[in-house]
């Protein structure tokens, strides 16, 4: 049998392909699909004998009913929220500056890259002993060598979760800009040309034709940066742990307490489920209320 060209390209196109299906349906889609099974089961870690029950949505209920659930849940829409707006606006900032001609432009982008090429659980380390409350910069920058003023900031409930959305903010930042730059970068010169000849104000130029021409790189930084930050968890276990009573947990480290702490793999599986199902909702909800709107504007 004889393939025409167009027969034969749709077979390379398909072998070329089925590895990374494969590589997706193992890595990705099939722990999904266990999550889900474990959800409906109560199941024990270190109890083999217990079997694995099904307890049908009787997981999922409790989640609802567990007062730190539900606070973990808070915390983690907050989080979500405040670090992803000034991930947003400072990357938006820093791609702003970064993008104009000015000497050693090369070597200041290189830097600002190096906070998020940094692994996060050494920025969380490092965030850690800068907010120590015996040795830590930051009390030294407050009140200098008065160490009777020193505060313990991760003692602290409020203080504790701000310290984790400052390192947060300021290790993805850089990943924001990188992005919206890459949309900056794909503006003409010409409209600013012409409308800086017209009279417009840098004000003008930048709301009528630079924030409308990045949406698209805004859109993609906003859905990455949320869907980061929905599964934060390195950033709590290395520098709270969770505290001081409970007021630093966050979904992701609540599960992990669940299964590995107190063995109870369904109800640590049930909220895995909740958070994916969470992300997904919120990223349909953006591409869907966002990314039509610009599909919109430019038919």
């Amino acid at each position: 049998m004889i393939l025409s060209l167009q027969e034969r390209e749709r077979a390379f196109g398909l072998i070329l392909i089925i590895p990374t299906f494969l590589f997706v349906v193992i890595f990705s889609l099939y722990p999904i699909i266990y999550s889900f099974y474990l959800s409906f089961h109560r199941i024990i870690l270190g109890l083999p004998g217990l079997g694995q029950k099904f307890v049908g949505f009787q997981n999922y209920i409790d989640l609802f009913h567990d007062r730190i659930a539900l606070h973990s849940m808070f915390n983690t829409l907050a989080f979500v929220f405040v670090s992803t707006l000034c991930e947003i606006i400072l990357g938006l900032i820093i791609a702003l500056v970064i993008h104009q001609q000015f000497k050693g432009r090369g070597a200041v982008r290189a830097a600002v890259l190096v906070p998020w090429a940094i692994p996060t659980v050494v920025a969380s380390q490092m965030w850690r002993f800068l907010f120590n409350d015996k040795y830590g910069l930051i009390n030294f920058a407050f009140f200098g060598s008065d160490i009777t003023a020193y505060r313990a900031w991760l003692a602290d409930p409020f203080f504790a979760f701000c310290a984790i959305i400052f390192a947060d903010v300021w290790k993805t930042s850089s990943f924001a800009a990188l992005l919206i730059l890459a949309g900056l970068q794909t503006i003409p010169d010409e409209l600013y040309k012409a409308a800086k000849i017209d009279g417009a104000s840098g004000w003008q130029r930048f709301t009528h034709i630079t924030l409308p021409l990045i949406k698209p790189a805004l859109l993609i930084a906003l859905l990455f940066r949320t869907m980061d930050a929905l599964r934060i968890f390195d950033l709590v276990f290395v520098m709270t742990q969770g505290g001081p009573a409970d007021s630093t947990n966050v979904l992701q480290f609540y599960g992990y307490k669940k299964i590995f702490a107190e063995g109870l793999m369904g109800y640590g599986s049930t909220i895995s489920v909740f958070v994916f199902l969470i992300t997904l909702i919120i990223s349909i909800f953006y591409i869907k209320a966002i990314g039509s709107r610009l599909i919109e504007e430019k038919t």
